[in-house]
């Protein structure tokens, strides 16, 4: 069911949700996981009325949350595995371009089943383009299929590939930088706590150094990684990704690497405490 005012939506919540002064109890779980996710779900990606497609995505939200459903930055198990600490597993990461809501539900079946670790729910900026699945719709649909699937614990959602693309910057760069920064307020906004920034499309191969030809990609990430850590929630450090060379054509060089992150970290310093 599509709920198509907010009476609707209260009469379908009736003693299974009770929510007020900005918080959501859950008063029958079982109740909640059953038909009302699937209706939450579908209110919050399309009913005509954004006003209750926001409620819905409010209380798909809150509900996780409940229940122990929590939106996580991966940042300090990426710190432990880089320590050693922890091994012997790989963290999946999984681009869902369609039918996220039941695609989502098959990925928790599957790791509850294999008693799997965590997972990475993730959709790069050129996917929520031409899918249509803005951040906060990709979040609930997650978040959903958690509830619905008896999922608890932390959730881990990407944005993936927050690319610059080349020609625009070219021909608008403040634009299109801007654009990104807009998808990454949006994306932190919606819970989105790892986020992979992609400037590699303006890699500079002509140029006779290495670190030359890194310089705008380290450049223009340490500027998104510094807007990142100023919009980032306190008590969570946003798990930030960067890109050293294209996809394709060649592979990327250990000094490929060395030279970016050594820029990327002097632009860091340069730029402040982040």
């Amino acid at each position: 069911m599509i709920y198509q005012n907010e009476d609707q939506l209260k009469e379908g919540c009736q003693s299974i949700l009770d929510w007020r002064e900005g918080d959501v109890r859950i008063l029958d779980e079982r109740g909640f996981q059953g038909e009302l996710i699937d209706d939450l779900i579908y209110t919050a990606v399309f009913s005509p009325d954004s006003a209750i497609q926001e409620v819905a995505a409010f209380l798909i939200r809150r509900g996780a949350a409940r229940l122990g459903i929590i939106p996580a930055s991966i940042q300090s198990l990426y710190e432990a595995m880089g320590k050693g600490e922890v091994s012997g597993f790989t963290v999946p990461a999984i681009n869902i371009r369609g039918l996220t809501y039941d695609v989502a539900q098959a990925v928790f079946r599957a790791a509850k089943k294999g008693d799997a670790g965590p997972v990475i729910f993730e959709i790069a900026r050129s996917e929520i383009g031409y899918t249509r699945q803005r951040p906060l719709e990709y979040a609930c649909a997650v978040l959903a299929a958690a509830i619905k699937t008896g999922w608890r614990g932390p959730v881990f959602l990407q944005g993936d590939h927050f690319q610059i693309n080349a020609k625009r910057f070219a021909a608008e760069g403040e634009r299109e930088t801007q654009a990104v920064r807009d998808l990454i307020r949006e994306a932190i906004l919606a819970s989105f706590y790892n986020i992979d920034i992609d400037t590699s499309t303006l890699v500079d191969l002509s140029h006779p150094t290495i670190k030359d030809q890194q310089r705008m990609n380290f450049t223009l990430a340490a500027e998104l990684t510094a807007l990142i850590r100023d919009l980032e929630p306190d008590g969570i450090t946003v798990s930030v990704g960067g890109e050293i060379g294209e996809v394709g054509g060649k592979n990327s060089t250990v000094e490929e690497l060395q030279a970016f992150m050594d820029g990327y970290l002097e632009e860091l310093e340069r730029r402040g405490p982040t």
